[in-house]
């Protein structure tokens, strides 16, 4: 990975060595996780062991990040496009893998069970139509950048600036989420104030991206799809052979089920991992709406989008979502398992005689966790952030012995915390936190890039300064990234919400503001610029009202449009309570009465009950309609641009765009 021409010592085009290259650094990842076992076993502390993987894998990705360091503007935006199809689908594949993926979605399963399997059916489902509707043809056209092709489509820089700022929203939505990821793994692995961790986790994404862009992110990302994909198995495949005797948790999964129900049974829960739909889970019209939502934006989201450009040809962008889809389903396969294991283990702990006088003893596990961050463990009601906080608050409601119920786990934290929870040797925890710290890494080194790239080279090269040199462009980029990456560290350390919930409303701004104009773009050669402006403003700004009004002006969108609310009589009862107590509450208390009213209203505001997480299934819907009535109603595109849409629906042929490399 020289500065110029892409070789190594032994000589040859680096691609074509990189089989041996990342053979040889996976035999040295698993070598160097041995080490750590042994010196573990030899007293070593477990606090030195986990500064160890975060240490040894970041150094890793920073020096693949300098070596791969480039003046460029084509290896910078699109890495020379000659990322064989096998290790762009990698790349991919940890780009693809957020913190929500890794240590979000086990978390969820565990918590909703067959209501969280939504996520896993979207998110999947979405390559299917990446590869059908939209990245080989993007390919084709041969952009840096998704505005790139909505301008040269829709002619002009209207429809590009748009494009940005749907760019920017959901990108920068999707990485405060990463950088949030990597501050729950950073305080807790390496004793930090969550919020001093926010930017060490910011250092580390940095130093992979600053320097080489897309070329420095993608060869980064291949190693981190390495460290997270048996980060995440092990464990799984640890307590499958534990709890079954056989060492594949995909195969074994019913059987854990099955102990479950029986566990479930004998502490009157209620099993919601067997029927969809309850359980404080998703209904049938939010279960269907989340998986069409996310599915549309993983075919929108503009960091995966680029990832396609940088392959050879067309047929190889097609054939790296295939590769993307199998790197994706491996992990995608064991996070019902990782779930259902986690959750036996936890059942069985609480069936073994937990109290709260004996919790610090028999789960010291659970403390930690409680001390690195207060808002993830409450037991009984209450913060555990001690044993003294624990008694009290079950003294309070009376509790004697803790059943799963008085245990409230973060979702954030299951898959982390779960090795501790099966009393697998710290040497897994810190594995397993190296890999969830490459996930939230890869992610938001794509979308930090994604970013900058868009307001270096669509605002600032292609609007402002068209005569810019390379060298200024890219100094700009790298600037703006920095910028921007201290922005989301700021906002990730107000703890917005948690990782999935982020992520989603990242996934409907991008299917609602992009989807329609992207799709009707290379299908419907009829769509024009004016049909493109007013859908995309139309389908981004009514799914960021619905959004920002259901979240954080909850109280006043409900009382604006409680008509169209679908809520129970008992919740608009209790919100009357509510808004009646704040309006007579002493001035010292208001704030509090507020916090509680707004509360309540979250989960009352929704239109015809639909969950803010799918947001897009009003944005998405009114910019296909918009953008289909008003073109109908204007000039049609020009013969040459109609000529240009059956060109570039054609597979074969060179890059309809010349790039200018100077």
């Amino acid at each position: 990975m020289a500065n110029t021409t892409a070789t190594t010592a032994g000589g040859g085009d680096f691609t074509s060595n990189l089989g041996r290259i990342y053979g040889i650094y996976t035999g040295g990842f698993i070598a160097f996780i041995i080490l750590m076992a042994i010196i573990s076993a030899m007293g070593v502390p477990n606090r030195i062991i986990g500064y160890l993987f975060v240490a040894f894998t970041i150094t890793i990705y920073a020096v693949i990040g300098i070596l791969s360091r480039t003046m460029q503007v084509g290896e910078y935006y699109v890495a020379g496009r000659r990322v064989p199809a096998i290790y762009n689908g990698m790349a991919t594949g940890a780009d693809w893998m957020s913190g929500a993926s890794f240590v979000g979605m086990a978390g969820t399963l565990y918590l909703l069970g067959y209501d969280g399997l939504a996520f896993v059916l979207g998110w999947t489902g979405g390559y299917v139509l990446v590869a059908i509707l939209v990245a080989p043809y993007l390919r084709k056209f041969g952009a840096y950048t998704v505005p790139d092709f909505l301008s040269a489509r829709y002619g002009g820089n209207l429809a590009r600036f748009i494009g940005v700022i749907v760019l920017f929203s959901c990108s920068f939505t999707y990485v405060v989420a990463q950088i949030y990821a990597t501050g729950i793994i950073s305080a807790r692995f390496l004793g930090l104030d969550f919020n001093v961790a926010v930017y060490v986790g910011l250092a580390g994404i940095l130093v992979c991206s600053m320097l080489g862009g897309m070329r420095a992110v993608t060869w980064t990302q291949v190693a981190q799809y390495i460290v997270l994909i048996i980060a995440y198995l092990i464990p799984a495949i640890w307590m499958s052979t534990v709890k079954t005797g056989v060492p594949i948790p995909q195969l074994m999964q019913g059987q854990a089920l099955a102990n479950i129900t029986a566990l479930e049974t004998a502490q009157n829960i209620a099993t919601h991992h067997i029927t969809p739909f309850v359980h404080g889970g998703y209904n049938a019209l939010n279960y269907f709406l989340l998986i069409l939502c996310l599915m549309v934006g993983t075919a929108s989201l503009p960091h995966v989008l680029m990832r396609y450009f940088t392959t050879p040809s067309v047929r190889e962008a097609r054939v790296s979502v295939a590769w993307s889809l199998l790197f994706i389903f491996i992990l995608y396969f064991t996070a019902p398992a990782y779930a259902a294991f986690a959750k036996w283990t936890m059942l069985d702990l609480v069936a073994s005689g937990l109290t709260p006088e004996n919790i610090s003893e028999k789960a010291g596990w659970m403390m930690r966790w409680a001390a690195a961050d207060g808002t993830l463990v409450q037991i009984c009601g209450k913060a555990a952030t001690d044993a003294a906080a624990i008694a009290a608050a079950c003294a309070e409601k009376g509790v004697t012995a803790l059943s799963f119920a008085d245990i409230n786990l973060n979702a954030d934290m299951i898959v982390l915390a779960t090795p501790e929870m099966a009393g697998m040797p710290y040497v897994i925890s810190g594995l397993v936190a190296a890999g969830g710290l490459a996930a939230a890494l890869s992610t938001a080194d794509g979308l930090l890039l994604a970013i900058a790239n868009a307001l270096s080279h669509d605002i600032y090269y292609k609007m402002i300064d068209q005569n810019a040199p390379t060298a200024r462009r890219l100094v700009v980029s790298r600037v703006l990234l920095v910028l921007v990456a201290i922005a989301a560290a700021y906002v990730a350390s107000t703890k917005p919400g948690d990782i999935l919930a982020m992520v989603s409303w990242a996934f409907s701004l991008a299917a609602a503001g992009l989807f329609p104009a992207l799709v009707l773009g290379v299908w419907w050669k009829r769509t024009n610029s004016a049909g493109a402006v007013a859908g995309m403003i139309a389908g981004f700004g009514i799914c960021l009202y619905y959004l920002l009004g259901t979240r954080y002006g909850a109280v006043g969108f409900y009382e604006m449009w409680s008509g169209l609310s679908a809520a129970p009589a008992d919740a608009v009862a209790k919100y009357a309570e509510l808004k009646t107590a704040w309006a007579s509450a002493a001035p010292d208390a208001q704030a509090a009465a507020w916090v509680a009213l707004d509360k309540q209203a979250q989960t009352i505001a929704n239109w015809w009950g639909v969950k803010n997480l799918s947001a897009a299934a009003f944005g998405l819907p009114a910019g296909f309609l918009v953008m289909i009535v008003v073109s109908r109603l204007t000039r049609e595109p020009s013969l040459a641009m109609q000529e240009f849409i059956e060109e570039l629906r054609i597979p074969r042929g060179k890059q309809m765009m010349e790039e200018k490399t100077v």
